[in-house]
């Protein structure tokens, strides 16, 4: 995981992006966001607090499992909690639009940018 800080939530999303390539990772975090969210909606609609936790172990435990099994990085959300859970509502929009893959492209061409200038 980087060391820089983000200053901003646009400047966190690229890298956050790039954390997130493969479509396998971005279908477990949609499945994951989804069975949280409904977990959520269940324990407001049944009044049973206990769902709470269980749709935060749905969504992370996804999340968490397709970055050690499937990227082999780690969750940006242990570092940048408030930044990751906000792009992972993005990540989720954009999946299901169909237009990952292209912010996974301009991610890698904006970090392939840097590093040529880091280069020169």
């Amino acid at each position: 995981m980087s060391d820089r800080r983000f200053d901003s939530f646009e400047e966190f999303w690229p890298f956050y992006v790039l954390e997130h390539t493969k479509p396998e990772t971005q279908a477990l975090h949609v499945a994951g966001t989804a069975l949280g969210l409904t977990a959520a909606a269940a324990a407001v609609a049944t009044r049973n607090g206990w769902l709470v936790p269980l749709g935060l172990a749905a969504a992370y435990g996804a999340a968490w499992y397709s970055h050690y099994r499937i990227e082999n990085n780690r969750p940006a959300s242990f570092k940048y909690p408030v930044y990751s859970f906000l792009a992972d509502f993005k990540m989720v929009g954009r999946v299901v639009q169909g237009r990952m893959s292209d912010e996974v492209r301009a991610a890698q061409a904006l970090a392939n940018q840097a590093r040529t200038i880091e280069m020169s």
